[in-house]
Protein backbone atom coordinates (compact mmCIF):
# COMPACT_ATOMS: atom_id res chain seq x y z
CA UNK A 1 0.00 0.00 0.00
CA UNK A 2 1.12 3.64 -0.69
CA UNK A 3 0.50 6.30 1.54
CA UNK A 4 -0.23 9.85 0.18
CA UNK A 5 -0.85 13.22 1.92
CA UNK A 6 -3.95 16.26 0.91
CA UNK A 7 -2.69 18.77 2.43
CA UNK A 8 -5.40 21.23 4.55
CA UNK A 9 -5.75 24.18 2.41
CA UNK A 10 -8.41 25.99 4.45
CA UNK A 11 -6.36 27.50 8.27
CA UNK A 12 -7.32 29.70 10.41
CA UNK A 13 -4.38 32.15 10.29
CA UNK A 14 -3.27 35.58 12.22
CA UNK A 15 -1.82 36.70 8.86
CA UNK A 16 -1.71 35.61 5.05
CA UNK A 17 1.83 34.09 5.56
CA UNK A 18 1.26 32.00 7.84
CA UNK A 19 -1.34 29.27 6.69
CA UNK A 20 1.41 29.01 3.85
CA UNK A 21 4.66 28.44 6.01
CA UNK A 22 2.76 25.88 7.22
CA UNK A 23 1.89 24.25 4.14
CA UNK A 24 5.44 24.57 3.19
CA UNK A 25 6.71 22.93 6.12
CA UNK A 26 4.32 19.79 6.17
CA UNK A 27 5.43 19.17 2.69
CA UNK A 28 9.21 19.43 3.61
CA UNK A 29 7.72 16.80 6.82
CA UNK A 30 5.95 14.40 4.32
CA UNK A 31 9.24 14.38 2.24
CA UNK A 32 10.98 13.58 4.97
CA UNK A 33 8.91 10.72 6.10
CA UNK A 34 8.94 9.48 2.53
CA UNK A 35 5.50 9.63 1.38
CA UNK A 36 4.30 8.55 -1.74
CA UNK A 37 2.47 11.31 -3.40
CA UNK A 38 1.26 14.85 -2.43
CA UNK A 39 -2.17 16.60 -3.46
CA UNK A 40 -3.75 19.88 -2.89
CA UNK A 41 -7.71 20.78 -2.96
CA UNK A 42 -10.16 22.95 -4.37
CA UNK A 43 -12.53 25.28 -3.16
CA UNK A 44 -13.35 28.51 -4.34
CA UNK A 45 -15.06 31.62 -2.48
CA UNK A 46 -14.75 30.27 1.23
CA UNK A 47 -14.91 33.89 2.96
CA UNK A 48 -11.86 32.01 5.13
CA UNK A 49 -8.52 31.39 3.92
CA UNK A 50 -8.09 29.16 1.48
CA UNK A 51 -4.50 28.27 -0.41
CA UNK A 52 -5.24 27.96 -4.50
CA UNK A 53 -4.20 24.86 -5.78
CA UNK A 54 -1.92 26.10 -8.42
CA UNK A 55 -0.29 28.45 -6.91
CA UNK A 56 0.33 26.72 -3.94
CA UNK A 57 1.63 23.53 -5.86
CA UNK A 58 3.77 25.77 -7.74
CA UNK A 59 5.82 26.30 -4.23
CA UNK A 60 5.32 23.14 -2.32
CA UNK A 61 7.05 21.40 -5.39
CA UNK A 62 10.25 22.97 -4.74
CA UNK A 63 10.04 21.49 -1.17
CA UNK A 64 8.75 17.87 -2.37
CA UNK A 65 10.85 15.59 -4.87
CA UNK A 66 10.59 13.10 -7.87
CA UNK A 67 7.49 11.77 -6.07
CA UNK A 68 4.07 12.06 -7.30
CA UNK A 69 2.34 14.81 -7.05
CA UNK A 70 -1.07 17.12 -7.92
CA UNK A 71 -3.88 18.98 -7.35
CA UNK A 72 -8.57 18.15 -6.77
CA UNK A 73 -9.57 20.35 -9.43
CA UNK A 74 -13.94 20.48 -9.34
CA UNK A 75 -14.13 20.76 -13.36
CA UNK A 76 -17.28 22.08 -13.68
CA UNK A 77 -15.91 25.65 -11.76
CA UNK A 78 -12.84 25.57 -14.71
CA UNK A 79 -12.66 27.02 -17.88
CA UNK A 80 -10.78 23.49 -19.02
CA UNK A 81 -8.33 25.43 -21.42
CA UNK A 82 -7.04 27.20 -18.65
CA UNK A 83 -6.65 24.27 -16.72
CA UNK A 84 -4.72 22.61 -19.02
CA UNK A 85 -2.60 24.77 -19.07
CA UNK A 86 -2.13 25.30 -15.44
CA UNK A 87 -1.73 21.78 -15.23
CA UNK A 88 1.18 22.05 -18.01
CA UNK A 89 3.15 24.52 -15.97
CA UNK A 90 2.88 22.62 -12.96
CA UNK A 91 3.30 19.00 -14.40
CA UNK A 92 6.95 20.99 -15.98
CA UNK A 93 7.81 22.25 -12.84
CA UNK A 94 7.14 18.69 -11.11
CA UNK A 95 10.33 16.40 -11.05
CA UNK A 96 7.65 13.34 -10.92
CA UNK A 97 4.32 12.36 -12.20
CA UNK A 98 1.37 14.78 -12.12
CA UNK A 99 -1.49 13.64 -10.73
CA UNK A 100 -5.05 15.28 -11.55
CA UNK A 101 -7.89 14.58 -9.11
CA UNK A 102 -10.90 15.40 -10.46
CA UNK A 103 -14.82 16.17 -8.84
CA UNK A 104 -17.78 17.07 -9.82
CA UNK A 105 -17.40 19.94 -7.08
CA UNK A 106 -20.48 20.81 -4.57
CA UNK A 107 -22.73 24.13 -3.02
CA UNK A 108 -24.56 25.96 -5.02
CA UNK A 109 -22.95 29.07 -3.36
CA UNK A 110 -19.54 28.15 -4.77
CA UNK A 111 -21.10 27.42 -7.57
CA UNK A 112 -22.84 31.03 -7.85
CA UNK A 113 -19.76 32.68 -7.25
CA UNK A 114 -17.75 31.29 -10.13
CA UNK A 115 -20.38 31.65 -12.69
CA UNK A 116 -21.49 28.11 -13.21
CA UNK A 117 -24.86 26.11 -13.20
CA UNK A 118 -24.60 23.24 -10.65
CA UNK A 119 -27.30 21.54 -12.39
CA UNK A 120 -24.87 21.01 -15.36
CA UNK A 121 -22.35 19.74 -13.19
CA UNK A 122 -22.14 16.04 -14.75
CA UNK A 123 -22.61 17.09 -18.31
CA UNK A 124 -20.14 20.42 -17.22
CA UNK A 125 -17.65 17.39 -15.59
CA UNK A 126 -17.51 15.38 -18.56
CA UNK A 127 -17.09 17.40 -21.35
CA UNK A 128 -14.40 19.33 -19.38
CA UNK A 129 -12.45 15.89 -18.93
CA UNK A 130 -12.30 14.91 -22.18
CA UNK A 131 -10.91 18.55 -23.76
CA UNK A 132 -8.47 18.79 -20.71
CA UNK A 133 -7.11 15.27 -21.72
CA UNK A 134 -7.42 16.13 -25.45
CA UNK A 135 -5.54 19.15 -24.46
CA UNK A 136 -2.77 17.87 -22.60
CA UNK A 137 -1.72 15.25 -25.53
CA UNK A 138 -1.66 17.92 -28.16
CA UNK A 139 -4.42 18.40 -29.72
CA UNK A 140 -5.88 21.41 -30.90
CA UNK A 141 -9.42 21.22 -29.48
CA UNK A 142 -12.71 23.46 -30.63
CA UNK A 143 -15.82 23.39 -28.25
CA UNK A 144 -19.50 24.46 -28.92
CA UNK A 145 -21.72 22.63 -25.85
CA UNK A 146 -21.20 23.87 -22.37
CA UNK A 147 -17.58 25.63 -22.73
CA UNK A 148 -17.59 27.58 -26.11
CA UNK A 149 -13.99 28.28 -27.24
CA UNK A 150 -12.00 27.63 -31.01
CA UNK A 151 -8.52 26.25 -31.62
CA UNK A 152 -7.24 25.85 -28.51
CA UNK A 153 -4.13 24.34 -27.84
CA UNK A 154 -1.77 24.44 -24.15
CA UNK A 155 1.92 24.13 -24.09
CA UNK A 156 3.76 23.49 -22.40
CA UNK A 157 2.30 20.18 -21.72
CA UNK A 158 3.29 17.41 -18.95
CA UNK A 159 6.82 15.89 -19.93
CA UNK A 160 5.41 12.45 -19.49
CA UNK A 161 1.69 11.11 -19.31
CA UNK A 162 -0.50 12.87 -16.45
CA UNK A 163 -2.72 10.32 -14.79
CA UNK A 164 -6.19 11.04 -13.85
CA UNK A 165 -8.00 10.13 -10.69
CA UNK A 166 -11.89 10.82 -10.50
CA UNK A 167 -13.12 11.46 -7.22
CA UNK A 168 -17.17 9.82 -6.52
CA UNK A 169 -19.76 8.16 -4.14
CA UNK A 170 -23.28 7.72 -5.69
CA UNK A 171 -22.83 4.88 -8.24
CA UNK A 172 -23.39 6.50 -11.33
CA UNK A 173 -20.32 8.44 -10.69
CA UNK A 174 -18.31 5.44 -9.51
CA UNK A 175 -18.94 3.74 -12.27
CA UNK A 176 -17.98 7.31 -14.25
CA UNK A 177 -14.94 7.08 -13.13
CA UNK A 178 -14.42 3.50 -13.72
CA UNK A 179 -15.25 4.45 -17.80
CA UNK A 180 -13.10 7.83 -17.87
CA UNK A 181 -10.66 7.66 -15.07
CA UNK A 182 -7.33 6.42 -14.52
CA UNK A 183 -7.95 5.50 -10.95
CA UNK A 184 -10.73 6.58 -8.04
CA UNK A 185 -10.54 8.31 -5.34
CA UNK A 186 -13.10 7.19 -2.37
CA UNK A 187 -14.75 9.89 -0.31
CA UNK A 188 -12.99 10.88 3.23
CA UNK A 189 -16.46 10.71 5.06
CA UNK A 190 -17.23 6.99 4.19
CA UNK A 191 -17.19 4.56 7.05
CA UNK A 192 -15.22 0.89 6.46
CA UNK A 193 -18.37 -0.64 5.57
CA UNK A 194 -19.34 2.02 2.99
CA UNK A 195 -15.60 1.99 1.86
CA UNK A 196 -15.82 -1.67 1.35
CA UNK A 197 -19.25 -1.10 -0.44
CA UNK A 198 -17.86 1.60 -2.63
CA UNK A 199 -14.34 -0.55 -4.05
CA UNK A 200 -16.70 -3.27 -5.03
CA UNK A 201 -18.67 -0.88 -7.18
CA UNK A 202 -15.95 0.18 -8.86
CA UNK A 203 -13.87 -3.21 -9.23
CA UNK A 204 -18.01 -4.42 -10.53
CA UNK A 205 -17.53 -1.50 -13.15
CA UNK A 206 -14.25 -2.02 -14.36
CA UNK A 207 -15.14 -5.83 -15.26
CA UNK A 208 -18.07 -4.91 -17.13
CA UNK A 209 -16.20 -2.65 -19.18
CA UNK A 210 -13.62 -5.34 -19.55
CA UNK A 211 -11.36 -2.74 -17.80
CA UNK A 212 -8.26 -3.42 -15.60
CA UNK A 213 -9.01 -1.12 -12.52
CA UNK A 214 -6.46 1.47 -11.51
CA UNK A 215 -5.43 3.45 -8.26
CA UNK A 216 -8.32 2.85 -5.61
CA UNK A 217 -7.18 5.52 -3.23
CA UNK A 218 -9.43 6.35 0.03
CA UNK A 219 -8.52 9.61 1.81
CA UNK A 220 -8.44 9.19 5.64
CA UNK A 221 -8.04 11.92 8.00
CA UNK A 222 -5.64 10.78 10.53
CA UNK A 223 -3.40 11.67 13.78
CA UNK A 224 -0.23 9.31 14.69
CA UNK A 225 -0.26 9.78 18.23
CA UNK A 226 3.22 9.38 20.58
CA UNK A 227 0.81 6.80 22.11
CA UNK A 228 -2.49 5.53 21.75
CA UNK A 229 -3.18 8.27 24.89
CA UNK A 230 -1.81 11.45 23.53
CA UNK A 231 -3.75 10.35 20.14
CA UNK A 232 -6.76 10.39 21.85
CA UNK A 233 -5.89 13.43 23.76
CA UNK A 234 -6.15 15.66 20.02
CA UNK A 235 -8.56 13.54 18.56
CA UNK A 236 -11.30 13.14 20.65
CA UNK A 237 -12.31 16.49 21.35
CA UNK A 238 -12.31 17.23 17.47
CA UNK A 239 -14.31 13.92 16.59
CA UNK A 240 -16.82 15.13 19.72
CA UNK A 241 -17.26 18.14 17.65
CA UNK A 242 -18.76 16.89 14.87
CA UNK A 243 -15.50 16.90 12.89
CA UNK A 244 -16.82 18.20 9.49
CA UNK A 245 -19.90 16.15 9.59
CA UNK A 246 -18.20 12.68 9.07
CA UNK A 247 -18.82 9.22 10.38
CA UNK A 248 -16.91 8.78 13.63
CA UNK A 249 -15.47 5.65 12.05
CA UNK A 250 -13.91 7.49 8.80
CA UNK A 251 -10.97 9.13 10.75
CA UNK A 252 -8.20 7.28 12.66
CA UNK A 253 -5.99 8.31 15.45
CA UNK A 254 -3.80 6.20 17.43
CA UNK A 255 -0.23 5.19 17.89
CA UNK A 256 2.27 4.25 15.10
CA UNK A 257 0.82 0.70 15.20
CA UNK A 258 -2.59 0.97 15.87
CA UNK A 259 -2.85 3.72 12.73
CA UNK A 260 -0.44 0.66 10.54
CA UNK A 261 -3.16 -1.87 11.36
CA UNK A 262 -6.47 0.64 10.53
CA UNK A 263 -3.98 1.16 7.11
CA UNK A 264 -3.56 -2.64 6.53
CA UNK A 265 -7.26 -3.21 7.22
CA UNK A 266 -7.86 -0.84 3.76
CA UNK A 267 -5.00 -3.08 1.93
CA UNK A 268 -6.73 -6.06 2.97
CA UNK A 269 -10.23 -4.51 0.93
CA UNK A 270 -7.90 -4.02 -2.15
CA UNK A 271 -7.02 0.07 -1.55
CA UNK A 272 -3.93 0.74 -2.99
CA UNK A 273 -2.99 4.14 -1.88
CA UNK A 274 -4.21 5.88 1.48
CA UNK A 275 -4.23 9.43 1.11
CA UNK A 276 -3.87 10.94 4.37
CA UNK A 277 -5.01 14.29 5.95
CA UNK A 278 -4.59 15.88 9.37
CA UNK A 279 -7.52 15.91 12.07
CA UNK A 280 -5.73 18.86 13.64
CA UNK A 281 -4.35 21.92 12.80
CA UNK A 282 -1.81 22.32 15.51
CA UNK A 283 1.71 22.85 13.06
CA UNK A 284 3.54 21.63 15.93
CA UNK A 285 1.35 18.69 16.71
CA UNK A 286 1.12 17.76 12.51
CA UNK A 287 4.35 17.71 12.07
CA UNK A 288 5.16 15.26 14.69
CA UNK A 289 2.42 13.14 13.30
CA UNK A 290 3.91 13.27 10.32
CA UNK A 291 7.50 12.22 11.35
CA UNK A 292 5.83 9.20 13.00
CA UNK A 293 3.95 8.60 9.81
CA UNK A 294 7.32 7.64 8.57
CA UNK A 295 7.42 4.14 10.91
CA UNK A 296 3.07 3.94 10.21
CA UNK A 297 4.44 3.86 5.88
CA UNK A 298 7.17 1.42 6.65
CA UNK A 299 4.98 -0.65 8.54
CA UNK A 300 2.68 -1.13 5.53
CA UNK A 301 4.67 -1.31 2.11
Amino acid sequence: MKVGISLTSSHRIREPREGARWMIERTAAAREAGLDSLFVGDHHSTGGAYYQNVAIMGRLLAEWGDAPAGCLFLLPLWNPVLLAEQVGTLASIAEGKFILQLGLGEGADQFAAMGANIKHRPSAFEEAFEIVRRLLVGETVSSAGRFTFENARVSPRPPEPAEYWVAASARVAIERAARMGDGWLAAPSLAPGQAAKQLSTYLEACRALGKVPGVTAIRRDIYVGESEAEARGVADPILDAGYRGFDPAAPIAGSIDQVAEAFRSYAALGYTDIIVRHLTDDQEKVLGSLKRLKEVREAVL
